[in-house]
C-alpha cells in the first residue's frame, strides 16, 4: 500500500525509515516476510508508512545467529561492553529530536513526553555504562577453616523483550542497555502499533554494535504476539522473557515461561493512587494530579486513576482541579502548545466510552468531561469522576484519562483504599508530618513498588528499580539493583586447606 505522509516527516528519513522499513535485524541484516503493518498516526488516523513483518522463520534465524555470536558478547570484559552502550547513548543523543518527534506521530503523546522517553534510554545508557565497572558479588565468611564462599554473576544469555505501545522505545533501553552491559543479547518484539519507532531504535542499537563487530547482539523480530510472542515465551533458549502490557496477557507470559522454568520480568497494570492530607501543599498537590491525570492522555502505568482527599479540603480541591482541566489544551501532539494528545488508537476511544457508560451505571457522577471529540482522530475530554469508593469500576484500570475522586477521613482510611486494589504499581501521600510519611513507606503502608511523598504518581527516574507488586507482575527494571534479574547468579565455595571438613560439623569417616 502506497504511504500518505511519509514525505510530510522529514525526521523519518533521518531516522533511516523508508515507506516500508523492514522489520527484521539479525546477522547484520535487516529483512522480512510479505506481511506487511500500517504506521497510523492517532492525530487523524493516516497512515504514515508500512512496516513489513517478521516471521516465524526470521525468529529462528535470529536465535541461531544469536546462538553464534553469545560466547563472544558474554566474554567481552564488562567495561568494554558499558563502552559500546556509551557509544549507543552518544548516538541517540544525536537522534533524540527525530526519535521524539517520531514517538509522538506514531504513539500519540506529545513532542515534549516523546522527548522525555529518548532522554531516558539517553540516561539508562549513562547509566549503565557506569554500572559495569561496579558489577559486584559478595565474599562470605565461611564456617570451615581454610575455606573461602563468594558470589559470582555471569550472564544468562538471550534476553527476549516484548514492548507495548505506550513507551516503544524507552522500555527496550530500559532492558537493553542493562541487559546488555550484564553479557546478555537482547531479543526484541515491539508493539505492532509501533512498528517505526521499534524499527528506528534498533537501528540505533544495530548500527553501534555493528561498528564493534558484533551482527546480531541486539536483534529486532518485529511480528506479531500470535507468532512471533508465542514462539519467544516457550523457547527454552531464551531463559528470561520481560514483558510489559496487559495485566491479562502478562498472566499467560507468566503461566507460558513458568512451565518451562525460565525467569520473567513483568510490567502490568497500575491503578495508582494519590491521597492528599489537610496538612498538605494543596497547589502543588494540584498541579502533580493534573500531570499525572492526563499527561500521556492517561496511557502511562503509572497514571494517575484514583484521588482520595481527606474531607475539609475535598470541595475546594475539587473545585480547582476541575477548573484546570479546562484550560488543557487538546490536539496535536506535533504541536508544542499541546498539552494533551490523543488516544493511540481507535480501540482505545472504545474503552473509554465504554468505561464511561459504566461509571454512569454504577451511579457515578461525571465533573468534568467524559466525551469523545468528533475528527478524524482518536480524542476524547480528560475526565474527572464522582463516584462510590467501593464501586466495582474502581477496582479496574482503564486505559484513558479517567480519574476518580472521594473523600476520606484520615490516612489510615486512605492507606486501605489504596491498597484496596488488585494492582500495586505507583502511589503517592501528598503530607507536611512526617509521621505520617513513615506511616505511608511503613510495613502497614502502601503495598506498590513506587511510594512516593509529595511528588505525582507518574514519572520515575532511571536510578531506582521500577515496577509494581500484585497484578502488576511483581518485576523490577531500570536502576538500583535490577541488573540482578539479567545474570544468573553462583555461590562458590575453595578449600584452600589440605583437610577436609564438613559443613554443620559432620563427621564422615571413611
Amino acid at each position: 500500500m502506497e504511504s500518505l505522509n511519509f514525505d510530510k516527516y522529514p525526521f523519518l528519513a533521518e531516522l533511516g525509515l523508508e515507506k516500508e522499513s523492514l522489520g527484521c535485524y539479525t546477522n547484520g541484516e535487516w529483512k522480512s516476510g510479505e506481511e506487511t503493518v500500517n504506521s497510523v498516526s492517532p492525530h487523524d488516523n493516516s497512515i504514515t508508512a508500512t512496516a513489513k513483518l517478521a516471521t516465524a522463520d526470521h525468529y529462528e534465524e535470529c536465535i541461531k545467529s544469536m546462538e553464534e555470536e553469545k560466547a563472544a558478547w558474554m566474554m567481552l570484559p564488562a567495561p568494554a561492553r558499558g563502552e559500546i552502550v556509551r557509544q549507543i547513548g552518544e548516538k541517540i543523543r544525536e537522534k533524540k529530536d527525530a526519535l521524539g518527534s517520531l514517538i509522538a506521530l506514531e504513539m500519540g503523546k506529545i513532542k515534549a513526553e516523546g522527548d522525555g522517553e529518548v532522554q531516558e534510554v539517553i540516561d539508562i545508557c549513562d547509566f549503565a555504562c557506569g554500572l559495569s565497572r561496579s558489577l559486584e558479588g559478595k565474599v562470605l565468611p565461611s564456617e570451615r577453616p581454610g575455606h573461602m564462599m563468594l558470589e559470582c554473576w555471569n550472564p544468562l544469555g538471550i534476553v527476549g523483550v516484548i514492548t507495548a505501545f505506550n513507551f516503544p522505545c524507552a522500555v527496550f533501553g530500559w532492558n537493553a542497555c542493562i541487559g546488555l552491559v550484564c553479557g546478555d543479547l537482547m531479543l526484541w518484539k515491539g508493539s505492532e502499533t509501533t512498528p517505526l519507532v521499534s524499527i528506528a531504535t534498533a537501528k540505533i542499537f544495530a548500527d553501534v554494535l555493528k561498528e564493534n563487530g558484533f551482527n546480531s547482539v541486539v536483534s529486532l523480530c518485529q511480528g506479531t504476539g500470535k507468532e512471533v510472542g508465542e514462539l519467544m515465551t516457550n523457547d527454552k533458549r531464551v531463559p528470561l522473557v520481560s514483558f510489559t502490557g496487559s495485566t491479562r496477557v502478562g498472566r499467560i507470559v507468566g503461566n507460558t515461561v513458568s512451565k518451562r522454568f525460565g525467569k520473567t520480568i513483568l510490567e502490568l497494570g497500575g491503578n495508582n493512587a494519590v491521597i492528599i492530607l489537610d496538612d498538605a501543599n494543596v497547589d502543588m498537590a494540584l498541579k502533580a494530579c493534573a500531570f499525572s491525570a492526563v499527561g500521556t492522555c492517561g496511557q502511562r502505568c503509572t497514571s494517575l486513576r484514583r484521588i482520595y482527599l481527606q474531607d475539609n479540603i475535598y470541595d475546594d480541591f475539587v473545585e480547582k482541579l476541575v477548573k484546570s482541566y479546562s484550560t488543557v489544551k487538546i490536539g496535536d501532539p506535533l504541536d508544542n502548545d499541546t498539552l494533551v494528545g490523543p488516544l493511540h488508537n481507535k480501540a482505545g476511544v472504545e474503552i473509554y466510552k465504554n468505561a464511561i457508560e459504566e461509571i454512569k451505571n454504577q451511579g457515578g457522577k461525571i465533573l468534568t468531561g467524559g466525551n469523545v471529540i468528533e475528527g478524524d482522530g482518536n480524542y476524547v475530554e480528560p475526565t474527572i469522576v464522582e463516584i462510590d469508593k467501593d464501586s466495582e469500576i474502581v477496582q479496574t484500570e482503564t486505559f484513558a484519562p479517567i480519574l476518580y475522586v472521594f473523600k476520606i477521613k484520615d490516612v489510615d482510611e486512605a492507606i486501605k483504599y489504596n491498597n484496596d486494589v488488585p494492582q500495586g504499581l505507583s502511589s503517592s501521600l501528598f503530607t507536611n508530618d512526617l509521621k505520617n510519611y513513615f506511616k505511608w513507606i511503613g510495613p502497614l503502608g502502601s503495598d506498590c513498588g513506587l511510594v512516593n511523598c509529595n511528588i505525582g504518581s507518574s514519572g520515575a527516574e532511571i536510578g531506582g528499580a521500577f515496577g509494581g507488586e500484585k497484578e502488576t507482575g511483581g518485576g523490577r527494571e531500570s536502576g538500583s539493583d535490577a541488573w540482578k534479574q539479567y545474570m544468573r547468579r553462583s555461590t562458590c565455595t575453595v578449600n584452600f586447606s589440605t583437610s577436609l571438613p564438613l559443613a554443620q560439623g559432620i563427621k564422615f569417616d571413611v
